[in-house]
């Protein structure tokens, strides 16, 4: 018989109800001791007082208030120099920026805060989820014009952006700095910029058949990412422009989830232009801390154990209101830290503060459990429903064989651009499950999500993603376009520095870099570009598109000699693609090379251009 008013809740409900009013409680305790030790600014002051002894060794800094020179202030303050007060009003400004991102709700506001207009849809998939997705489809000054939209709306190509695991479309936009922000660039270029969302996260929590409470609601996992959340996504956003095709660009689980459903819907193959994908991912090498990494891989049903059959981490949400910001960003960097060996040194902490807020999202256990099982049997797999045996005296694979995702059946051209520093990216074996056409670009210095917030994410990664959005125009992928891709793509690797503000358009116009004011912003400053080209050891003929080339004794001592280790561009060599041959650097002999006089290129087992070492700034072509 159930007690009278005590027997309306269950007593795990009351248990939870304690524990509430006990964490309500220590969060106000918290708040009442972080506002207690808050450090008081000190007053600014034009110089800075330093020892007698010291002043000599203490050279002045100027900052210009760029990009660039944040970062150069911020690198100023861990030496212990003495700023000018310019610097201290920079870091202010910088602190602001940071704040309000932080500080931004959704994804509407955060685009807000830099003065474009977003849209949001929703899409219902064949199986009854709501998908919420994103559009920016308006440049400054350009709001409330038609956009694809019928006749005369404007026409602009679709650029369509998929986010990564545990994450939602935020993670694209809550940059600090305009210019580092992708998707802001693409649309002053002309693009229609849309954004998808995972079933389960901030924007798509919601079915027609069952309640986010239900274990059903979280029944999903890779499989129904690719068996329906992308197609139908795309499927929405090309009958609601009318355009035939669309670009694919996605970030880490973003491209596995291209891959798949790229290799199980050949019509959709028809639909992309082009797939580029940002830090890869399809089957990890594991994670980097053995005790966690053997013990997941034992058994990754062990997760269901540890976070249930739900949403998994849904408590990230509640340590993120709890904690102090600067505490907040170093725990995230500590687990980074721990689990995947990352030092996130290419993100500064300002991006740190703003961004970290916005990283996390829900997802289902079952997600991740399907990631664990790829990473076990060192296979782009589907979900295996089966419930195998930490350790067995027969071998499963005799008798029973998960289907893989048949990869190499992908016909949409596959531009990959990873960090030679990320550990969940093992790019040899990625490159034997993808088509012959698969072209990947490596930067050396980057890992995983510098991709999304580096402080020079701008000039290392963009003109990768410009290259193959200005050379894959349509879905026919014919041969022309791989010998323009290779083309422009060659050129880039050659130079070793551009601004962004000169980049050709995609609809043949320059990108504006327009402030929130309506002024054109200076163009950035120029940056070494350390992209390199990713081959196969040994000159595989299968990695190459030609017979190989070597260059001529004389020129390639000289280069060597003159050029600076620093400078050394490394890897304008070979392509995989032996169904696409590009003729095209063929017929160059000398052309006008945006790189640094004497920088020299390393022949790599294949085709190979040099940087001119003569002094004249001009790049050769080398001749076989």
């Amino acid at each position: 018989m159930p007690v009278p008013f005590l027997g309306r809740l269950h007593p795990a409900e009351y248990l939870a109800l304690v524990a509430s009013f006990v964490l309500v409680g220590l969060e106000a305790l918290i708040r009442v001791l972080t506002l207690a030790l808050r450090e008081r600014k000190p007053a600014a002051f034009p110089r800075c007082a330093v020892l007698p002894g010291v002043a000599a060794h203490i050279q002045p800094v100027h900052f210009a208030g760029t990009k660039a020179s944040r970062e150069q202030e911020e690198m100023s303050v861990q030496q212990g120099r003495c700023l000018p007060l310019g610097a201290s009003r920079h870091a202010d400004a910088d602190a602001a920026i940071s704040t309000s991102v932080r500080d931004a709700s959704d994804f509407v506001e955060l685009c807000q805060l830099w003065g474009y207009e977003a849209e949001e849809h929703i899409v219902q998939t064949k199986d009854g989820f709501l998908l919420g997705i994103h559009r920016l489809q308006w440049r400054k000054g350009e709001e409330g014009q038609k956009v694809n939209n019928g006749p005369g709306s404007l026409k602009k190509r679709i650029a369509y952006l998929h986010h990564g695991l545990l994450m939602n479309s935020e993670v694209w936009v809550c940059l600090t700095d305009e210019q580092r922000c992708l998707p802001f660039e693409l649309v002053e270029r002309g693009f229609d910029v849309w954004f998808g969302n995972n079933r389960g996260n901030k924007y798509s929590k919601k079915s027609i058949h069952c309640s986010p409470t239900t274990v059903k609601f979280w029944d999903f996992s890779m499989d129904e990412f690719a068996f329906h959340d992308i197609p139908d996504s795309i499927a929405y956003i090309l009958d609601t422009t009318g355009q035939k095709s669309l670009s694919y660009i996605g970030f880490s689980q973003g491209t596995a989830q291209a891959f798949a459903t790229l290799a199980i819907h050949p019509n959709l193959n028809n639909q992309v232009n082009v797939f580029i994908g940002l830090a890869p991912a399809m089957a990890p090498a594991g994670l980097s801390n053995g005790v966690v990494d053997s013990l997941v891989k034992a058994s990754p049903s062990v997760l269901y154990l540890m976070f249930g059959r739900r949403s998994i981490l849904s408590s990230a949400t509640m340590w993120e209101t709890l904690l102090y910001p600067p505490l907040f960003s170093r725990v995230i960097d500590m687990g980074l830290s721990f689990l995947f060996g990352w030092r996130t040194r290419n993100i500064s902490t300002s991006q740190k503060l703003a961004a970290y807020p916005h990283l996390y999202s829900f997802t289902s256990t079952k997600t991740v459990v399907h990631w664990f099982q790829i990473i076990r049997n060192k296979c782009f797999q589907m979900y295996d429903d089966d419930v195998h045996q930490p350790m067995s005296v027969t071998t499963a694979n005799k008798y029973s064989k998960v289907a893989k995702y048949p990869t190499r059946n992908i016909r949409t051209p596959v531009v990959l651009v990873y960090g030679g520093s990320d550990s969940l990216v093992d790019i040899k074996s990625m490159l034997k499950e993808l088509p012959p056409q698969t072209v990947a670009t490596e930067i050396p210095h980057y890992e995983h999500l510098d991709f999304l917030w580096a402080w020079d994410v701008d000039s290392q990664v963009f003109q990768h993603v410009f290259d193959a959005l200005d050379s894959f125009t349509d879905a026919e992928h014919t041969a022309e376009e791989y010998d323009r891709y290779y083309l422009v793509r060659s050129e880039s690797l050659i130079g070793s520095g551009y601004p962004i503000s000169n980049h050709r358009g995609s609809e043949g116009d320059a990108s504006a870099m327009a402030g929130c004011n309506g002024e054109v912003q200076p163009a950035a400053q120029m940056h070494q570009h350390r992209a390199r080209e990713q081959q196969r050891e040994g000159g595989s003929p299968r990695f190459s598109t030609r017979p190989a080339r070597t260059a001529e004794p004389e020129r390639a001592e000289a280069s060597a000699k003159e050029a600076q280790p620093s400078e050394k561009l490394k890897g304008v060599g070979v392509r995989r693609g032996g169904a696409a041959r590009s003729t095209a650097l063929d017929s160059i002999s000398e052309t006008s090379g945006g790189g640094a006089p004497g920088a020299d290129t390393e022949a790599r087992g294949g085709e190979t251009a040099s940087a001119g070492g003569d002094g004249t700034g001009k790049t050769k072509a080398m001749k076989q």
